[in-house]
């Protein structure tokens, strides 16, 4: 009785890791008119965080997460709101474009001088996996580092019209 025990647990455990291994997903299908949702008419398009996660744990949202919007421009530029808010740094400022790599997967990259030091990174470029966007919508996918560690954060933007219940949320 044992045995059959065992060999049934082993091959249930051994369903269960197949059928839970890190399987790519089919890409998310980027719309046609993706550059025009991202950046609006003429004078651009900001959006406001709705909502960030870092590694799947919500975070709270207060002061400068809660002012913080970002401009994209259908001339490929783009500028953040930092600088206009006490005590939350300089603004960012640079261009950005859309980019598919061979698996069919979509960012946006951001190029900027002033990336190192605004993200606490080497380079002047930064690449942020587009998860959903819709007109009123915007789901994003990076890694950052943060205190001692390499997270991946998920942030949902939303226009400015959009209203957020317990967007200012806190622990």
């Amino acid at each position: 009785m044992k045995a059959h025990f065992k060999i049934t647990f082993v091959i249930l455990l051994i369903i269960g890791t197949v059928s839970c291994s890190n399987i790519d997903k089919e890409p998310y299908k980027l719309p046609k008119n993706a550059i025009q949702l991202l950046s609006g008419g003429e004078l651009g398009k900001s959006w406001k965080i709705a909502w960030r996660y870092n590694d799947e744990v919500r975070m709270n949202m207060s002061g400068c997460f809660l002012s913080y919007r970002i401009t994209y421009r259908p001339d490929m530029t783009m500028k953040d709101n930092s600088e206009d808010q006490e005590n939350c740094g300089p603004s960012l400022t640079g261009h950005w474009e859309i980019i598919t790599n061979k698996k069919g997967k979509s960012y946006i990259k951001w190029v900027s001088d002033l990336l190192p030091e605004v993200m606490n990174i080497n380079q002047n470029y930064k690449f942020f996996k587009i998860l959903k966007i819709t007109e009123d919508t915007l789901q994003l996918q990076y890694r950052h580092k943060q205190f001692s560690s390499e997270s991946i954060f998920i942030d949902t933007y939303v226009t400015e019209h959009i209203e957020i219940k317990d967007r200012d949320f806190h622990w």
